[in-house]
């Protein structure tokens, strides 16, 4: 390869066809995108369990990667409430002895989650994340949105919580301590989520976190509530993050795990359906496997400077394209205010009131408790609407991990419910056609004595062999037919149980004197009936190229030519 194709394999995709009138739009994007992360950012830290300048770095170097590498053009990256809460579930359960632990177990989180989705990407696993269906993301979304919430409660109130997860008991301490609330906090807290609805209703072009945020900090200078025992960030370090490597032993990797694998596909579903819904919307295309690469990149490389775990933000990105974004530069544009925050201003977060960081998670959670989703599934396919509550049920009695884990357990059982009880339609042809039909949704359609047409609605797998065989057989018995011609288009594959189950089937037919015949299979399916030998079994002429094509042999066979008329024959 030639020195400049090397050197234009570094230049990201957006650059090659960049031009001046891009940079309008992606500096009012970056710069606004930024103005909203600098509070955003230092909350979901909080929430995180780290403090709030992890969540500022977080905002920078991730940021740089998705702007070199990144497909989608409108997609903000960065901290997310959801992925926060599941690093404080994860670094929880390991029961850090010390603040600098927690910090360590949470970088080393971020690398691990990282070489996960990269190491997926480049293997193309990338459909590994369908297990995360729908429903089951609804259902989860909407718990963790609930939790994530009454989580705040603590700085809320300004009053002392034991720290869990657990909505339920997160209720019940709060009204064991009422008598101990701290009104100061709650008139910030609940004064900034007042605010935020307010300016999200009237004026949602406005950064609202970034208004409250100095609002409140000006009331706390003003009205001294410091010295009223309101909470606040305090010194945060200026400058930017120091490069260093994560600290790591089998024994936490092991630990932390399955925290990796959960919080790796939920960011994947997060950022593929961001980026698959600005394309369509936009007129271009991402590349979901460069997209998880991308993201695995932005996990681990960010760990190497003190970030904690990233993915793309749906409120950040919808600020990203109101505002014109027109690349994944916005992201870098972004993580120049930040750094530029880091560099001159972090003196002034000093003043800022944790009760009001409160306010912008709780407000930013609950707008993602999707009931209307949840009734819509209700709606128009029970089984999944289901599944959605079970899902945020779970989640919310049993925990983050359970929760994801019943919903995919739940989804898998109700697929594998449906595989094992396929539709199997009797079919007739179609009067003046060559198409065959369900007799029951067409009762018009034509059937022929002794020739039983049945199409099985589902692919042979070893989850409805026996009951596919079964239908068949009792089909065959009871209308008397000499002949079933079973139309084989919607079989896309035969597993070893089903290939076992097919030959069963002609085994049973034959002794019975009724004569099975294959219509319209898949080269595929066709090359393991050969490879099994069933094909030389049952002989050539009981294979066809279509339905139409097998009841003609059998008719022209039998001297019943005169049936097809006025049928015109192929």
């Amino acid at each position: 390869m030639a020195f400049s194709n090397r050197i234009g394999l570094l230049i990201p995709d957006w650059m090659r066809s960049y031009s001046r009138s891009d940079l309008g739009g992606d500096l009012a994007a970056g710069i606004t995108v930024g103005v909203v992360l600098i509070p955003q950012g230092m909350a979901y830290a909080l929430l995180a369990g780290v403090s709030p300048v992890y969540g500022l770095y977080a905002s920078l170097v991730p940021l740089l990667v998705y702007s070199l590498f990144g497909t989608s053009r409108h997609l903000a990256v960065g901290v997310v409430a959801i992925d926060s809460l599941i690093v404080a579930a994860g670094v929880a359960a390991m029961a850090p002895a010390s603040a600098a632990e927690a910090l360590s177990l949470t970088f080393l989180l971020a690398l691990m989650v990282g070489i996960i989705q990269i190491a997926m990407g480049l293997l193309r696993f990338g459909f590994v994340v369908n297990l995360l269906s729908r429903p089951v993301t609804t259902g989860f979304t909407s718990a963790a949105a609930l939790i994530i919430g009454m989580s705040q409660l603590k700085h809320l109130l300004g009053v002392d919580l034991e720290r869990s997860l657990n909505i339920f008991t997160l209720l019940a301490q709060a009204g064991t301590k009422l008598a101990q609330l701290h009104p100061p906090s709650l008139l910030i807290g609940g004064g900034g989520i007042l605010l935020l609805v307010l300016l999200r209703k009237r004026f949602p072009r406005l950064p609202g976190p970034l208004l409250v945020v100095v609002l409140s900090a000006l009331a706390v200078v003003g009205l001294n509530l410091e010295r009223q025992g309101v909470e606040l960030v305090g010194t945060i370090p200026s400058g930017l993050p120091s490069p260093q490597m994560p600290i790591w032993s089998a024994a936490t990797i092991k630990a932390l795990f399955p925290t990796a694998v959960t919080l790796s596909l939920i960011q994947f579903v997060g950022v593929i359906s961001l980026g698959k819904l600005f394309a369509a919307r936009h007129g271009y295309r991402i590349q979901p496997s460069r997209e998880l690469v991308v993201l695995g990149g932005m996990n681990a490389v960010g760990s190497f400077f003190q970030s904690i775990p990233v993915s793309g933000s749906f409120s950040r990105s919808a600020v990203n394209e109101r505002a014109g974004a027109q690349t994944p530069l916005a992201n870098a544009i972004a993580a120049i205010v930040i750094g530029l925050v880091l560099l001159f201003l972090t003196p002034l977060f000093a003043w800022l009131p944790i009760p009001v960081f409160a306010s912008i998670i709780m407000v930013s959670a609950f707008g993602l408790i999707d009931v209307a989703e949840i009734r819509y599934l209700l709606r128009t396919k029970a089984a999944d609407g289901i599944i959605a509550l079970l899902t945020f049920l779970a989640t919310l009695v049993l925990g983050i991990h359970q929760g994801i884990l019943t919903g995919i357990g739940l989804s898998v059982i109700a697929i594998m419910y449906r595989i094992s009880r396929p539709n199997i339609a009797t079919l007739g042809l179609l009067p003046e056609t060559r198409s065959f039909r369900d007799i029951t949704n067409h009762p018009s359609a034509i059937q022929f004595e002794g020739i039983l047409v049945i199409r099985v609605d589902a692919s042979f797998s070893f989850a409805n062999a026996d009951r596919v065989r079964d239908r068949i057989v009792a089909s065959a018995r009871d209308t008397g037919a000499d002949v079933v011609i079973l139309d084989a288009t919607t079989i896309n594959d035969l597993d070893s149980t089903a290939l076992a189950m097919l030959q069963d089937t002609q085994r049973i037919l034959s002794a019975a004197n009724v004569e099975l015949i294959v219509a319209g299979a898949h080269q595929n399916v066709i090359d393991v009936l050969q490879a099994a030998g069933l094909w030389e079994i049952m002989g050539p002429e009981a294979f066809h190229l279509s339905p139409w094509r097998a009841l003609v042999h059998v008719l022209k066979r039998e001297g019943r030519e005169a049936e097809l008329i006025p049928l015109e024959e192929e």
